[in-house]
């Protein structure tokens, strides 16, 4: 099959800072509930009505305050704009709702895992949150030295042991969605995606994304750079302006905090951006034609619930479309009327399995040939 795309490996120096640090805002605690107390005139119930006052007495709500929910990112920051910024949000919801601590340690480097995690296990979190694949080696050791402590991790399945629980995703289908908005949306025939780590689990998005334009448009052409990183939005910048110049007129990041410079370059240069992990539109109304949407703010709200009813389990746990695990984000502003109604008529064949999203390179390859290289 004849390549229908430029894939451009982009190499890129990362510069960190060497200190580890990071802290939230503890949650306010929950008001304590009003009582209203009866008028001195209220008429006495009727006898047959009368009932002893335990039984009439609403029981307690449960009590979280102690439970305590630690959130470690990867090195793209809690303020990524996409996936650690959803987890902290989904933690900030269970604190809220739940009364539950909740805190995030930040990541400067893989060097800052190791101690992120070694604070909230001396502080005896009840449990603690590893975000990204990258935590995967430092989130293992820390299990295994600590079995009586609770993890959770989100994209890696990788952690067999009883007490890590793994939050998985359908990303591709997500990004199936959006790469068909794409090829669908499309004026030049050229779209863009910008990955930020050439990982298995990374290498989903590239799947879905370049299945997704080229079902909805065959004759499109995908340009594809790897950043290698999820903290340089400089880079992902540069990458826009790359494909902008070779002609692209829409670009999909899956690139964390490196993403931000993409929406960014798309911005400068009049073209459309499409986010990822939630919905970006805020971070540009006017260049955000769409976001894939990963909601591991309700991976990380239900992994803190699960902890405080005593129901969190080990093993894997895996969120997809007809779960509400992955979407196409709900701002629909800059959508055609005919592509909303095109992207629910092809959410259902997903769901009803009619349409088989590819997750791995033999499946891709199967129905599109090797049009997806990217490293």
């Amino acid at each position: 099959m004849k390549k229908k795309l430029v894939s451009v490996l982009l190499a890129c120096t990362m510069a960190f800072a060497l200190a580890a640090c990071g802290g939230a805002e503890e949650p306010a605690a929950p008001a304590e509930e009003a009582t209203e107390a009866p008028a001195d005139d209220a008429e006495a119930p009727a006898e047959d009505a009368e009932a002893p006052a335990e039984d009439a007495a609403e029981a307690p709500a449960a009590d979280y305050s102690e439970i305590k929910v630690g959130m470690v990112t990867d090195t793209g920051g809690v303020n990524d704009g996409s996936f650690n910024q959803s987890s902290w949000e989904g933690l900030q919801r269970a604190a809220d709702e739940l009364g539950i601590q909740v805190q995030y340690l930040e990541s400067k480097t893989d060097a800052d895992y190791k101690s992120n995690l070694e604070t909230f296990i001396d502080e005896e979190y009840d449990l603690i949150i590893s975000v990204g694949f990258q935590l995967a080696d430092a989130t293992k050791a820390a299990a295994e030295a600590n079995p009586d402590q609770k993890f959770a991790i989100i994209d890696d399945a990788s952690i067999e042991l009883p007490n890590v629980t793994c939050l998985m995703f359908k990303q591709a289908q997500a990004s199936y969605l959006v790469g068909y908005v794409a090829g669908l949306t499309t004026e030049s025939n050229t779209v863009g995606f910008v990955l930020g780590m050439g990982t298995p689990v990374m290498h989903e998005f590239g799947y879905g994304y370049c299945a997704g334009v080229l079902d909805a448009n065959p004759d499109a052409k995908i340009l594809q750079q790897n950043a290698n990183a999820f903290d340089q939005p400089a880079v992902g910048k540069n990458a826009a302006t790359t494909m902008v110049t070779d002609g692209a007129d829409i670009i999909f990041h899956a690139a964390g905090g490196t993403g931000l410079g993409v929406i960014e370059g798309c911005k400068e240069n009049g073209i459309w951006a499409i986010g990822v992990d939630k919905d970006q539109s805020p971070d540009g109304p006017e260049t955000i034609l769409t976001s894939a949407m990963k909601r591991v703010d309700n991976a990380s709200y239900e992994a803190a619930k699960a902890v405080c009813e005593g129901t969190l389990q080990s093993g894997v746990i895996t969120y997809d479309l007809a779960a509400g695990g992955v979407d196409i984000a709900p701002t629909t502003t800059n959508l055609s009327d005919d592509v909303i109604k095109a992207v629910e008529e092809v959410k259902a064949k997903i769901v009803s399995g009619e349409v088989v999203v590819p997750e791995t390179q033999a499946d891709f390859e199967a129905a599109h040939g090797d049009v997806y290289e990217l490293d």
